[in-house]
């Protein structure tokens, strides 16, 4: 059955493997799904350490300008 999902081809080394397929079995998932969890887990990590970058840049501007946490959200709504 075709996937709307992207399919991604990786090499992983035996370390890396055996540890994907321990922890896979031990939380009862098939070894796809623990990978995509920890990519997606990785890429948050990553996505905080971008903004927290940009955030550092921002406050050493002058003339910086702060708004409320509701203010800089509200786009989202």
């Amino acid at each position: 059955m075709p996937t709307t999902k992207k399919r991604l081809n990786i090499t992983l080394s035996s370390d890396l493997e055996k540890v994907l397929k321990m922890s896979a079995k031990r939380d009862n998932v098939p070894q796809a799904t623990k990978a995509t969890e920890l990519i997606k887990l990785a890429l948050e990590i990553e996505e905080d350490a971008l903004l927290g970058e940009m955030l550092k840049d921002r406050i050493n501007t002058p003339l910086s300008k702060f708004v409320s946490h509701e203010e800089a959200w509200k786009h989202l709504k």
